[in-house]
């Protein structure tokens, strides 16, 4: 299923490959976020002309629609949306807590009023599995509950428990079950920034036995160095024979310093969601596309990128086409920040297999912070 193939002697970076149902995914790896069956103005033509590999959908979003009786007549997510490539479904723990409206937290589950409707729901995890089981994603995720920064310790403790608890009713249904088709199952590590929780969280998944382990928890607003603090603490307590997912994360460098801790699977929304406002990410930094200094600016968005829009449209263009509020602006955009996250996961692959990834890392920091 995972298999480390070399660990990079400059760092505690490394290189593997996981199998899945729908093929093979190197790592480190950068996940396109689909969270509603689609990456956002991209075609799936697009994403693989970028290079991904696989993509991440979410449970929640999807039960609520189109619903599980579509895609289940559909034939599963794969053949909903026309793609052929894994799939990593989130689980939608995060979702209920941040988006359901009058929520109730129980030992069985979550019971919540969608966010769309007002329709009430109650999610367990044992519901969680079936639903992802339904969608035929290549890995599921366990259900959990996400705790907002910051948190009290006590609440953080009780919550680490009740997440713990649905980790092995999560792990017994998925063991159980005669519809697992080849899909994987990873439990997440929570405990918010407190690290001696974060250590009893990978204790107790650890007894209970995942496909992969996901640092969960980050992201929610607290400082980068105490990200960076959180991700390097729990990857090391990680077994190294899996696969570990840092859930998410994020900006380019945030993903370079949690790839220099040993962690292999990353996704975010940012190069999508920014690309759409007409934030580009380029191996010099990232621009803003609409501002007045590209009206005649007639390069590329990225000298170093070879994707569509850098080979055929101009940094003038573009933000012709935002400030006329075209589709394609936000199209374009999106997809060179996608083909840029891809890239970047590729030259790390190629430096970790070099033996010099703290250089190239060290390097991109400098280029990235120049003046555009």
């Amino acid at each position: 299923m995972f298999k480390l193939l070399h660990k990079d002697k400059s760092s505690k970076a490394r290189l593997g490959r996981l199998e899945t149902a729908h093929g093979v995914v190197e790592t480190p790896v950068f996940m396109p976020v689909g969270t509603q069956g689609t990456v956002k103005a991209l075609s799936n033509a697009d994403l693989k002309d970028t290079g991904a590999e696989i993509i991440l959908g979410n449970a929640y979003h999807l039960y609520l629609r189109p619903g599980l009786d579509i895609i289940k007549k559909a034939g599963g997510l794969h053949r909903f949306m026309g793609w052929d490539k894994p799939i990593l479904t989130d689980s939608g723990g995060y979702q209920v807590f941040s988006l359901a409206t009058l929520r109730k937290l129980t030992d069985n589950g979550a019971e919540f009023s969608s966010h769309i409707d007002g329709s009430k729901h109650v999610l367990t995890p044992e519901r969680v599995i079936e639903i992802q089981q339904t969608l035929g994603s290549d890995i599921m995720m366990m259900f959990d509950e996400c705790v907002h920064y910051p948190a009290a310790k006590d609440y953080v403790e009780q919550s680490l428990e009740l997440t713990t608890r649905w980790a092995r009713r999560s792990r017994e249904y998925f063991d159980k079950s005669d519809s697992k088709s080849g899909q994987l199952l990873f439990g997440i590590v929570q405990g918010s920034t407190y690290l001696d929780l974060r250590k009893k969280a990978v204790d107790e998944l650890i007894k209970i036995g995942f496909d992969g382990y996901a640092v969960g928890g980050v992201s929610v607003g607290e400082p980068r160095d105490l990200l960076y603090e959180i991700a390097e603490y729990t990857a090391a307590l990680l077994p190294e024979d899996k696969p570990r997912y840092l859930m998410g994360v994020g900006m380019p460098q945030d993903i370079l310093e949690a790839i220099s801790c040993g962690l292999d699977m990353f996704d975010c929304v940012v190069p999508t969601r920014n690309g759409r406002n007409g934030q580009a990410f380029t191996f010099s930094g990232d621009i803003q596309l609409r501002n007045a200094a590209y009206k005649e600016d007639f390069r590329p968005i990225d000298d170093r990128c070879d994707c569509f829009a850098c080979k055929n449209h101009t940094r003038s263009y573009i933000r012709h086409l935002f400030n006329t509020e075209e589709i394609l602006g936000l199209r374009l955009v999106s997809l060179h920040n996608i083909h840029f996250y891809v890239r970047l996961i590729e030259l790390s692959r190629k430096a970790i297999a070099d033996d010099r990834f703290a250089s190239f890392k060290n390097e991109f920091m400098v280029n990235y912070n120049k003046e555009k």
